[in-house]
């Protein structure tokens, strides 16, 4: 009998790539579109859960965006994900399902931490407001997660904590994507139209920490064929970061473009560092497989396959 996984947030950029990877056909999954399971619906959610009876609960759904999105609707990114979070992981523990990923984001720890961060600094500072409520979400579910196993030790529900993502099945439209998907716009359109310069929000120094979403997939995997071994919180990540006018220089390396690039001062441009630490992931064994170069690569011949028909 093959492992029965209920996946959450299936046609997302992260449930994407996990029912993309090659050893997925190992378990039974169940990945519910949004109008056969609506998460926003705690009386559904619990329904189907006592319906489908899972071995395992992998949460990867959630409103996600850019900067400007979360700038523009806080209350969405706060209720959906909150509601989202809290639907899943009280109706599988009612349910009386044993065991569950959560997926946090790094987003949950404090802003403008110089120092990679450990899994124990959640909540132990201001949280970045550009993203507060989308963050806000993220650590009520975690801490739901455990305060259950808390409680209650018979119920494993564990999270996992990525760095920022990018990669196929990203969201390439400037209003609501993340840094790197809207680079790969921007600089797929400055080489199309023949522009000389594309603009850099700030002045570039800004570090980020941004895995390939198949990446992350490939640490799913595992985490749910070695459930036991999984630490209860771990960050997954790169732990190493680039400076977003790194970020831009591989992607015109990549994409051929050879214009240069100019810097507005005036934007927002989010927290100077956050870097995951990453020694629990490294201790439980698994590293990220794709470095930058590649892993943009993969994403902008999906960009150009997708987008640009």
């Amino acid at each position: 009998m093959k492992l029965r996984v209920l996946l959450t947030g299936g046609s997302g950029m992260v449930g994407k790539n996990l029912l993309e990877h090659p050893a997925i056909g190992e378990f039974d999954v169940i990945a519910p579109q949004s109008n056969e399971l609506n998460l926003l619906d705690s009386r559904a959610v619990e329904a189907y859960l006592r319906e489908k009876s899972p071995d395992i609960v992998v949460h990867a759904a959630g409103r996600v965006g850019g900067i400007q999105a979360n700038m523009r609707e806080p209350v969405r990114f706060l209720m959906e994900n909150l509601d989202m979070g809290r639907n899943i992981v009280w109706a599988a523990h009612q349910a009386g399902v044993k065991r569950l990923i959560n997926l946090g984001s790094s987003c949950m720890y404090p802003r403008n931490y110089a120092e990679p961060l450990s899994e124990e600094m959640v909540l132990k500072g201001e949280l970045e407001p550009t993203n507060e409520g989308y963050a806000l979400a993220k650590v009520v579910t975690a801490r739901l997660c455990e305060y259950i196993m808390r409680e209650d030790a018979g119920y494993q529900y564990k999270t996992l904590i990525p760095c920022n993502l990018y990669g196929r099945h990203d969201k390439f439209d400037p209003s609501h994507s993340h840094l790197v998907p809207a680079i790969i716009h921007k600089v797929h359109q400055a080489k199309q139209s023949g522009q000389q310069a594309v603009e850099i929000w700030g002045d570039g120094t800004a570090q980020r920490e941004f895995m390939y979403a198949g990446d992350l997939a490939d640490a799913i995997v595992r985490a749910i064929k070695e459930f036991d071994t999984l630490p209860a919180s771990m960050n997954v990540g790169l732990g190493y970061d680039y400076t977003i006018n790194e970020y831009y220089q591989a992607a015109a390396e990549v994409m051929g473009y050879a214009g240069n690039f100019v810097h507005d001062l005036s934007k927002p441009v989010g927290m100077a560092r956050k870097l995951v630490n990453v020694t629990r992931q490294q201790t439980w064994g698994w590293t990220a497989r794709h470095d930058l170069r590649e892993g943009i690569e993969k994403t902008y011949n999906f960009y150009l396959k997708e987008y640009q028909q």
